[in-house]
Protein backbone atom coordinates (compact mmCIF):
# COMPACT_ATOMS: atom_id res chain seq x y z
CA UNK A 1 0.00 0.00 0.00
CA UNK A 2 2.92 2.33 0.58
CA UNK A 3 4.22 1.41 -2.76
CA UNK A 4 1.14 2.30 -4.26
CA UNK A 5 0.77 5.94 -2.27
CA UNK A 6 3.91 6.64 -3.28
CA UNK A 7 3.45 6.13 -7.35
CA UNK A 8 0.01 8.26 -6.66
CA UNK A 9 1.95 10.83 -4.51
CA UNK A 10 4.81 11.27 -7.18
CA UNK A 11 2.56 11.32 -10.14
CA UNK A 12 3.52 14.67 -12.58
CA UNK A 13 -0.48 15.47 -12.41
CA UNK A 14 -0.46 15.50 -8.58
CA UNK A 15 2.79 17.10 -8.71
CA UNK A 16 1.26 19.70 -11.04
CA UNK A 17 -1.80 19.97 -9.36
CA UNK A 18 0.06 21.11 -6.15
CA UNK A 19 2.30 23.51 -7.56
CA UNK A 20 -1.10 24.87 -8.71
CA UNK A 21 -3.01 25.16 -5.46
CA UNK A 22 -0.28 27.03 -4.08
CA UNK A 23 0.63 29.42 -6.82
CA UNK A 24 -3.50 29.77 -7.37
CA UNK A 25 -3.39 30.37 -3.13
CA UNK A 26 -0.41 33.59 -3.66
CA UNK A 27 -2.73 34.24 -6.80
CA UNK A 28 -5.95 34.74 -4.46
CA UNK A 29 -3.68 36.69 -2.28
CA UNK A 30 -2.68 39.31 -5.07
CA UNK A 31 -6.28 39.53 -5.96
CA UNK A 32 -7.78 40.26 -2.60
CA UNK A 33 -4.98 42.72 -2.32
CA UNK A 34 -6.33 44.42 -5.57
CA UNK A 35 -9.95 44.45 -4.63
CA UNK A 36 -9.49 45.13 -1.07
CA UNK A 37 -6.74 47.96 -0.95
CA UNK A 38 -6.84 49.89 -4.27
CA UNK A 39 -10.51 49.09 -6.21
CA UNK A 40 -12.95 49.01 -3.25
CA UNK A 41 -11.53 52.13 -2.06
CA UNK A 42 -11.89 53.66 -5.69
CA UNK A 43 -15.67 52.42 -5.80
CA UNK A 44 -16.24 54.23 -2.62
CA UNK A 45 -14.82 57.43 -3.67
CA UNK A 46 -17.18 57.18 -6.68
CA UNK A 47 -19.97 56.49 -4.56
CA UNK A 48 -19.31 59.16 -2.67
CA UNK A 49 -17.46 57.78 0.54
CA UNK A 50 -19.65 54.74 1.15
CA UNK A 51 -17.90 51.76 2.55
CA UNK A 52 -20.07 48.59 1.25
CA UNK A 53 -18.64 46.59 4.85
CA UNK A 54 -21.04 48.92 7.03
CA UNK A 55 -23.91 48.64 4.86
CA UNK A 56 -26.63 46.98 7.01
CA UNK A 57 -30.00 46.55 7.61
CA UNK A 58 -31.57 46.02 11.13
CA UNK A 59 -34.60 44.22 12.13
CA UNK A 60 -35.49 43.88 16.01
CA UNK A 61 -31.82 42.43 16.72
CA UNK A 62 -30.76 41.13 13.74
CA UNK A 63 -28.55 42.95 11.39
CA UNK A 64 -28.29 41.48 7.64
CA UNK A 65 -25.05 42.48 6.27
CA UNK A 66 -26.04 43.62 2.45
CA UNK A 67 -22.58 45.60 2.04
CA UNK A 68 -20.61 42.55 2.79
CA UNK A 69 -22.84 40.70 0.72
CA UNK A 70 -22.33 43.21 -2.43
CA UNK A 71 -18.16 43.28 -0.89
CA UNK A 72 -18.28 39.48 -1.76
CA UNK A 73 -19.92 40.04 -5.56
CA UNK A 74 -17.19 42.65 -6.45
CA UNK A 75 -14.47 40.33 -5.24
CA UNK A 76 -15.68 37.21 -7.22
CA UNK A 77 -16.24 39.27 -10.08
CA UNK A 78 -12.61 41.22 -10.44
CA UNK A 79 -10.85 37.74 -9.09
CA UNK A 80 -12.98 35.61 -12.17
CA UNK A 81 -12.15 38.41 -14.45
CA UNK A 82 -8.31 38.03 -13.49
CA UNK A 83 -8.48 34.42 -13.20
CA UNK A 84 -10.18 34.33 -17.05
CA UNK A 85 -6.91 36.78 -18.40
CA UNK A 86 -4.27 34.76 -16.38
CA UNK A 87 -5.54 31.44 -18.01
CA UNK A 88 -6.35 33.35 -21.29
CA UNK A 89 -2.35 34.90 -21.09
CA UNK A 90 -1.44 31.23 -20.45
CA UNK A 91 -3.25 29.78 -23.16
CA UNK A 92 -2.08 32.35 -25.95
CA UNK A 93 1.56 31.44 -24.83
CA UNK A 94 1.21 27.65 -24.98
CA UNK A 95 -0.38 28.10 -28.21
CA UNK A 96 2.64 30.00 -29.14
CA UNK A 97 5.29 27.41 -28.14
CA UNK A 98 3.26 24.28 -30.19
CA UNK A 99 3.27 26.72 -33.10
CA UNK A 100 6.97 27.22 -32.54
CA UNK A 101 7.54 23.39 -32.40
CA UNK A 102 5.22 22.53 -34.93
CA UNK A 103 7.04 24.83 -37.24
CA UNK A 104 10.37 22.89 -37.07
CA UNK A 105 11.02 20.63 -40.22
CA UNK A 106 10.47 16.87 -39.35
CA UNK A 107 13.79 15.25 -39.71
CA UNK A 108 13.53 11.51 -40.26
CA UNK A 109 15.35 9.16 -38.64
CA UNK A 110 18.73 7.27 -39.54
CA UNK A 111 15.86 4.28 -40.09
CA UNK A 112 13.55 6.04 -41.91
CA UNK A 113 15.94 7.34 -44.27
CA UNK A 114 16.97 3.91 -45.12
CA UNK A 115 13.36 2.78 -45.74
CA UNK A 116 12.81 5.70 -48.02
CA UNK A 117 15.67 4.85 -50.07
CA UNK A 118 14.78 1.11 -50.28
CA UNK A 119 11.04 2.55 -51.15
CA UNK A 120 12.55 4.86 -53.86
CA UNK A 121 14.84 2.26 -55.28
CA UNK A 122 12.04 -0.46 -55.44
CA UNK A 123 9.99 2.19 -57.20
CA UNK A 124 12.93 2.78 -59.81
CA UNK A 125 13.46 -1.20 -60.15
CA UNK A 126 9.22 -1.74 -60.85
CA UNK A 127 9.55 1.37 -63.67
CA UNK A 128 12.73 0.10 -65.14
CA UNK A 129 11.25 -3.65 -65.45
CA UNK A 130 7.58 -1.90 -66.68
CA UNK A 131 10.21 -0.25 -69.64
CA UNK A 132 11.53 -3.42 -70.82
CA UNK A 133 8.29 -5.22 -70.43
Amino acid sequence: MLEEFKKFALKGNVLDLAVGVIIGGAFGKIVSSLVGDIMMPLIGLISGGVDFKNLMYTYNQTEIKYGMFIQTVVDFLIISISVFFFVRLINKLSFKKKEVEEAKPVVPTKEEALLIEIRDLLKEQVSNQKGIS
